[in-house]
């Protein structure tokens, strides 16, 4: 049974400029969701879009898996008034409805969670035709002119004695083939509500929404964090073992500096059998020649969405995010720095890292930040 999840996402923003590709937690709005979907139990993930950018970004970032495909939308399916539905049956017309489940995924909604996805597919596996997602909000609503619409102010409930409404949050859609066909429609004619957490019932139309939704998935992913052993030691590069600062000459990149410390500070944690993994946004040769030279093998440059491949790689390894610490230093870093076991950062960090990391080294990036955090890690494993 073929399960193609779609995220539709248009170059064009009213509310915020560039809001797909603009930045939340440090990673492009849109890839919340994807990185979602790739680890669910979807067997395709469409990204069906006018920008040229999140093509050629997707193309570049998810070669590790073969779930992923951008597609180039129309013109009309685009437009400021086109509906989702013109989008969505434009693809599945394109390809002949050849899939059993469709799954819509909404890109303004970075709450969802791979669960929320499998849920949806669940209910049309029990006699349901579609699915949505709901959040369950106690708040008591009125009309325009005034009248109350789910209760009476005379006989107002307590919130532990209201059961609330279910309100639907734009999240996920599933359907299965038969009803897409004949409805046309996201929704089909027997469907089945999934309630996600209250948080989720943001999206993201406003700056004072993208602020709130923010502020939230950093505390959703902190809140998350548990205690284990460290098995896993994942670095930045650029402000972790250097300091940041790159020389440069007519033909391009000529130094970077890095601390000899760092590198024996690294020999020493992986004989207490430690894996080391690399994992840089840039794609430098010098950086590749001194992985090489301190002979580690899991070394990942040119990545800009880290926490997916991260997520990846722990799926790949059989181990968990709280087995993991995590250095960097710049906001491309926040999801991987709200998430793992441990994080830290080196005492020159951009503010917004400091904020959010568990430990704030006392040295510098390529001062010795990475044998401090070393010999940290040694000693917190000594507890297990």
């Amino acid at each position: 049974m073929k399960k193609i999840g779609f995220i539709p996402l248009r170059k064009g923003s009213k509310g915020i400029a560039n809001k797909n590709k603009r930045k939340m937690v440090g990673r492009p709005l849109f890839t919340w969701v994807l990185g979602e979907a790739i680890f669910s139990n979807l067997d395709e993930v469409i990204v069906y879009t006018d920008d040229d950018v999140i093509i050629n970004f997707i193309k570049k970032e998810y070669h590790w898996t073969d779930k992923v495909k951008a597609l180039k939308r129309s013109k009309v399916s685009a437009s400021d008034t086109a509906s989702t539905e013109i989008a969505i049956i434009e693809f599945c017309e394109s390809i002949n409805y050849e899939f059993h489940v469709f799954c819509l995924l909404q890109a303004t909604s970075p709450f969802t969670k791979r669960t929320d996805i499998n849920n949806c597919i669940e209910a049309l596996n029990n006699g349901f035709d579609s699915a949505l997602t709901v959040v369950n909000t106690h708040r008591f609503l009125w009309d325009k002119r005034g009248n109350p619409l789910n209760y009476n102010p005379q006989q107002r409930q307590r919130r532990q004695d209201f059961d609330g409404l279910l309100i639907e949050n734009g999240a996920v859609y599933a359907t299965n083939k038969e009803s897409l066909i004949n409805t046309k429609n996201r929704i089909g004619d027997n469907t089945k509500v999934v309630e996600m957490q209250e948080e989720a019932l943001y999206e993201i139309d406003t700056e004072t929404d993208w602020i709130i939704v923010e502020q939230l998935l950093i505390e959703r992913q902190k809140r998350e964090k548990q205690s284990r052993k460290i098995t896993h030691l994942v670095l930045d590069v650029d402000g972790v073992f250097t300091d940041g600062t790159i020389t440069y000459t007519k033909d391009g990149e000529h130094t970077k500096n890095f601390d000899m410390r760092d590198g024996m500070g690294l020999e020493i944690l992986r004989q207490y059998g430690v894996t080391i993994v690399i994992m840089t946004s840039e794609n430098s040769p010098l950086v590749a020649k001194r992985m090489q030279k301190l002979q580690l093998e899991e070394v990942y440059l040119g990545v800009k969405d880290k926490f997916s491949l991260l997520n990846n790689l722990i799926t790949q390894q059989g181990i968990a995010l709280s087995q993991v610490a995590y250095v960097g230093d710049d906001v491309n870093d926040l999801a991987n720095i709200c998430s793992v076991g441990w994080s830290l950062t080196p005492n020159n960090a951009t503010d917004i890292v400091k904020t959010h990391a568990d430990i704030i080294l006392s040295k510098n990036s390529g001062a010795g930040a990475i044998r401090e955090a070393c010999e940290f890690l040694i000693n917190y494993n000594k507890r297990f």
